[in-house]
């Protein structure tokens, strides 16, 4: 068998056992090669990595299925994503502030603040009497830069910052598949300061599966708002806690992230 043949029968057996997610070492053996050397030789004749084409022919399938009126959770589970992520093993119940509320801008409140390490480089955390009220990602560790936000949104409140405590958020947020098999689910309370429209956009962010993928025109149609593709673009972009409202997840119609 040449390289050409090994990798046609390779790509066939995943365009047959997408919904597997087949891992390197198994498609590896299906070429009868080690996992380096069947990395390099289909990275050379595909021009993608394994991982890259599989996610391809994922993405299509999904949007093919969401175009004919699949949920999110059926696509998920019809492509083989529904296995547990980081994400999905937390809960999160998010909770939108009242009128009265943002008219007060967190009087009385203690919101605490703090910095941590993530995969995905240096994050502020913030935690009100009703939950976490702010997640973003940094390019510095400056203090008084990170709080702005926090600041911005319940300028009245008191902040106390507690980096001991956000990194402590930080390994429950982020720990690995791994750990969190080992430990059960976690609870998480959010608040947050959104409007109504936002606060359904989010709420519908929130139960897209971990490892699936949206559109802006799907998430619209799911809040009653079919053609609203802009205003709910923008709503995904306000998203005051980063990743636990999994933003990330939403794409272009044509896919493009």
């Amino acid at each position: 068998m040449n390289d050409y043949e090994r990798v046609s029968r390779v790509i066939r057996h995943l365009d047959a056992r997408q919904q597997e997610q087949p891992e390197l070492e198994e498609l590896a053996r299906h070429a009868g090669l080690s996992p380096f050397h069947f990395h390099r030789l289909f990275a050379r004749w595909a021009a993608v990595t394994p991982k890259d084409f599989l996610q391809c022919l994922t993405a299509t399938h999904a949007r093919q299925l969401l175009a004919r009126g699949e949920t999110l959770l059926e696509t998920a589970f019809a492509t083989g994503l529904s296995s547990p992520g980081r994400l999905h093993d937390l809960c999160v119940s998010l909770e939108g502030a009242s009128p009265g509320e943002i008219k007060s801008g967190g009087e009385g409140w203690e919101i605490e603040l703090g910095l941590a390490e993530t995969p995905f480089g240096p994050c502020c955390i913030g935690t009100g009497p009703r939950g976490i009220c702010h997640l973003s990602f940094l390019e510095s560790l400056d203090p008084k830069q990170a709080a702005l936000p926090v600041a911005h949104a319940w300028p009245r409140a008191r902040r106390r910052w507690n980096n001991a405590a956000a990194a402590a958020m930080a390994a429950t947020l982020f720990r690995t598949p791994d750990e969190a098999a080992r430990s059960p689910a976690t609870n998480l309370r959010a608040f947050v300061r959104a409007t109504p429209f936002q606060l359904r956009v989010w709420q519908a962010l929130l139960r897209v599966p971990s490892g699936a993928l949206v559109s802006y025109g799907t998430l619209a149609r799911t809040v009653g708002r079919p053609g609203a593709a802009r205003a709910v673009g923008t709503a995904v972009g306000s998203n005051p806690i980063a990743f636990l409202i999994p933003c990330h997840r939403v794409i272009r119609e044509t896919g493009i992230l």
